[in-house]
C-alpha cells in the first residue's frame, strides 16, 4: 500500500455524523454526550448529526453489529456528511468488519476521528489507503470535565480544518496531563476539573537517527485482538518502513501482557519491519484503581522498559518515543493514523506531514 489520500478537510459550519460502532455510553450518560455535542457546535461550529447507532444501548449494539456497520458506511456515503465522530471505544468493534462494504469507504474518503477499539476502524481504513485520525470522541476528548485544555483544541482544530498533513508539523509536548477519571454518574462532575501534574517530557530509546514514514496502530488490546483475529491485518510486507503507533487503555494491562503482545509481533516478523514506534502516554490509573503518584510513576516506567526491552531484541534500530500525547490520557493530539510522521531522536521531535 503506497498511495493514501487525506480526506478532504472540514469547513466550519459543516455536519458531521456521530456514529457508535463500538459500544456506546451515550445512553447511561446522557448528560456527557450531550456535553460533548455541545461542544461541537460551540468549540467547533460543527452540527452534530446523531446517525442511529448513537442513541442505541451497548447490549443492542452488540446484538446488531451489522447495523453499526450500516452507519458508517451511510456516514460516509452521505455528501451532506463531512466528518464521522465516534461516541466512544468498546471492547469488541472489530465483530462489525466482515459487515463493511470497502467499495463505499474507498470512493467516499471521509475524516474519521475515534481511540481504543476504534483501531479497529482505523487499520480497516489504513487497508484502503483512507488516512485516519487517532483522537476525537465524543465521550472523552469533546465531554472533558470544567473545559476542553486548550492543547485539545489547538490540535483537533487542525485534524478538522487543515487541508493537508502539513499543518499538523512538530507535535509539541504538553506541558502538563491527567489520566484521571472523574465518575460519569454524578451530573455535578461536569464543572470539575480533573487532577493535572507536570509532564516530565517524552521519554527517547533506541535508535540515534532521524526515521520517517507513515503510520499503522493503534491501542495495544485491539491490535491484540486483530492479530488473533488475523482477517484484517495488511501483508506483512506493507509495513516496511512504517511507524508504529502504541498506546493502552484504562483496563492498565501489566508489563507482562505488553511485553507478551509484543513478543507475538515479533515472532510474526513484524516488529523488524517498522521504522520507528511512537507510544503514547500510558494511562495508569482508573475510576477502580489509583495507587497513587509514586506507584502511576512506576508503572509507566515499567511499560517503558518492557517496550524498549523487546524492541531491542527484535528491532534494535528503530528509535522509540515514549510519552506522547494521544490515546487514553489528557490533553491528546489526534495523531493521523497513515500520515507520515518524522521521529527525530537527535532534536527529539515528532513531526507530521505529507
Amino acid at each position: 500500500m503506497n498511495d493514501f489520500v487525506v480526506p478532504p478537510a472540514l469547513d466550519r459550519g459543516d455536519r458531521v455524523a456521530v456514529v457508535a460502532p463500538g459500544s456506546n455510553r451515550a445512553t447511561e450518560y446522557p448528560h456527557v454526550y450531550d456535553l460533548g455535542l455541545k461542544r461541537l457546535r460551540e468549540v467547533f461550529d460543527l452540527e452534530p448529526v446523531e446517525f442511529p447507532t448513537a442513541t442505541e444501548d451497548s447490549d443492542y449494539l452488540y446484538d446488531h453489529p451489522e447495523e453499526r456497520a450500516r452507519d458508517v458506511m451511510d456516514a460516509f456515503a452521505d455528501p451532506e456528511i463531512s466528518g464521522v465522530v465516534t461516541v466512544i471505544g468498546g471492547f469488541e468493534q472489530v465483530r462489525i468488519l466482515k459487515h463493511l462494504d470497502p467499495e463505499v469507504l474507498r470512493e467516499n474518503p471521509t475524516r474519521f476521528y475515534g481511540i481504543s477499539d476504534n483501531t479497529n476502524l482505523a487499520c480497516y481504513l489504513w487497508n484502503l489507503g483512507v488516512v485516519s485520525f487517532y483522537g476525537g470522541t465524543v465521550m472523552t476528548d469533546f465531554a472533558m470535565q470544567g473545559s476542553m485544555h486548550d492543547y485539545t483544541v489547538e490540535y483537533l482544530e487542525t485534524a478538522f480544518f487543515a487541508d493537508d498533513l502539513d499543518a499538523f508539523g512538530e507535535i509539541r509536548p504538553a506541558d502538563e496531563f491527567t489520566d484521571e477519571d472523574l465518575d460519569w454518574a454524578d451530573p455535578d462532575n461536569l464543572d470539575e476539573y480533573r487532577e493535572t501534574e507536570p509532564s516530565p517530557g517524552r521519554t527517547w530509546r533506541g535508535g540515534d537517527r532521524a526515521v520517517s514514514g507513515r503510520t499503522w496502530g493503534g491501542c495495544v488490546s485491539t491490535l491484540d485482538m486483530q492479530l488473533r483475529t488475523d482477517r484484517y491485518l495488511p501483508p506483512a510486507e506493507d509495513l516496511d518502513g512504517r511507524i508504529l503507533l502504541l498506546e493502552t487503555s484504562e483496563e492498565l494491562p501489566s508489563a507482562m501482557d505488553v511485553r507478551q503482545f509484543l513478543i507475538g509481533m515479533g515472532e510474526r516478523g513484524l516488529l523488524e519491519r517498522f521504522a520507528g514506534v511512537l507510544v503514547g502516554r500510558a494511562k495508569a490509573r482508573n475510576l477502580f484503581e489509583d495507587p497513587g503518584p509514586e506507584a502511576r510513576a512506576e508503572y509507566r516506567e515499567r511499560q517503558r522498559e518492557t517496550i524498549a526491552d523487546v524492541l531491542a531484541e527484535y528491532n534494535p534500530d528503530a528509535p522509540v518515543v515514549f510519552d506522547a500525547e494521544f490515546g487514553h490520557t489528557a490533553p491528546v493530539a489526534p495523531v493521523p493514523v497513515g500520515g507520515r510522521v518524522e521521529l527525530d531522536p537527535t532534536e527529539e521531535t515528532v513531526a507530521f506531514g505529507g
